[in-house]
């Protein structure tokens, strides 16, 4: 077994169940984290009434760093979350894939069966995905508010910020490192 070579189709079902995410997936986890991410400086300039030429360095940094925990975030909720949706949707993805090629007579029933579970994988991918990205901002977003608005509330602005970004991108990034 040691010096066995994985085929390409090991390879590729591997690389499903693995925490590495394709290009495609980590491009659009740190657009919407920087999106994201951005959504309080509104907040902190208009509401705590934080000039942005002052402030321009602290939020660049902060920014920055939430982006990448945001998007740590988003990889982790999607890992946990794919194959809680595999199987959830195993049978109906096995149905609908089945009922397409019920009728190919040169397709061999391992073929069908690979079909199938690349289709099941492919389902569960986004919508791990899209599940990932929505409850990881609304979470960071009622955190973001709770702490500006009501925890940290008495401290001067930039301080605020600061606390209020790392706190909320930390707690994020630690909760979604649970298996649950």
């Amino acid at each position: 077994m040691v010096g066995k070579k994985l085929t390409k189709q090991e390879e590729l079902l591997l690389q499903d169940f693995s925490r590495n995410v394709t290009t495609k997936s980590s491009a659009l986890f740190y657009g919407n984290a920087l999106i994201v991410s951005a959504i309080p400086l509104w907040l902190f300039w208009r509401i705590h009434q934080m000039d942005p030429y002052q402030s321009a360095l602290v939020w660049a940094a902060m920014t920055i760093v939430s982006t990448y925990l945001v998007a740590f975030a988003y990889r982790n909720t999607k890992f946990i979350l794919k194959h809680k949706v595999a199987q959830r949707r195993e049978e109906a993805v096995n149905r609908e894939v089945m009922k397409s090629l019920g009728d190919d007579k040169k397709m061999s029933r391992k073929e069908k069966d690979e079909r199938a579970l690349w289709k099941k994988n492919e389902v569960a991918d986004y919508e791990a995905t899209t599940f990932a990205i929505f409850y990881n901002n609304a979470f960071y977003l009622v955190l973001a508010i709770i702490l500006s608005f009501y925890i940290l509330k008495t401290t001067t602005p930039t301080i605020n910020y600061i606390l209020t970004i790392s706190a909320t991108s930390g707690i994020l990034a630690l909760f979604s490192t649970g298996s649950q």
